[in-house]
């Protein structure tokens, strides 16, 4: 008994250390997000968020991302028209994306997680919670 639990505990730290140490593709996570209509569309462990929008809008948004708790630039800039974040959960530090592109006049944020088949919500409500931060209405 004792040593099965020891081996639980084991792959429980195992896999905590994979989730939080394991590298992230900039090939596979900073590319542009699907072009979209201006609307809301939800995937199983996605979020896409599509406004009208100007530059004046994407600054804002980028200050409320760099000041959202456990979250850091992965890549890209304002000049390039495309960031990527990632945002770690609190407890077990799993990675979600997020990236915001700003092309003709079109603001999108595309969030999505990186591990399991559903996100339980948390990208839709960071990407609103985002959105409503920087006075962005809903269309």
């Amino acid at each position: 008994m004792k040593t099965t639990l020891a081996l639980l505990a084991g792959l429980v730290v195992v896999l905590g250390l994979f989730v939080r140490l394991a590298p992230s593709d900039l090939a596979r996570w900073h590319k542009a997000p699907p072009i979209l209509p201006v609307g809301d569309s939800a995937g199983l462990n996605s979020f896409i968020a599509v406004r009208q929008g100007d530059e004046a809008i994407l600054e804002r948004l980028i200050q409320i991302a760099e000041t959202t708790p456990r979250t850091a630039r992965l890549a890209g800039s304002a000049q390039e028209g495309m960031i990527t974040y990632i945002t770690r959960t609190r407890l077990w530090g799993f990675p979600d994306y997020s990236t915001i592109q700003f092309l003709e006049g079109k603001l999108t944020v595309y969030a999505r997680a990186r591990f399991g088949q559903g996100d339980m919500g948390v990208n839709r409500a960071r990407v609103e919670g985002w959105l409503a931060a920087a006075d962005i209405p809903t269309p």
